[in-house]
């Protein structure tokens, strides 16, 4: 059963961004992976490091079972609109990469 970490971000017009609370953004991981949550999915494009951060903060370390998993590619300038460029492939090794810390 998977979760779709994208709600952690802010919801406003770009879903973009820190949480607006980030001690109930920790409690819904930690409770979404005592209720049998083994795949969280993730990405940058939510707003730099932040769902990955949160999702280390309420997890690590993580148990065997879980799984996370990241989206990259995407590229979003400093307000969350989405750019029209795409990254090369050396680009999304390194954000890969990163995504991993």
């Amino acid at each position: 059963m998977g979760y779709g970490a994208m709600h952690l971000a802010v919801a406003g017009p770009h879903v973009f961004g820190p949480p607006a609370d980030r001690d109930a953004a920790v409690a819904v991981l930690r409770a979404a992976v005592a209720l049998g949550i083994t795949h969280i999915d993730t990405a940058d494009f939510y707003g730099r490091h932040v769902t990955n951060q949160l999702i280390k903060e309420a997890l690590y370390p993580y148990l065997d079972e879980l799984h996370i998993v990241t989206k990259v590619g995407e590229v979003r300038d400093t307000e969350g609109v989405r750019q029209r460029r795409r990254p090369g492939r050396h680009q999304l090794r390194s954000r890969s990469t990163r995504s991993r810390n």
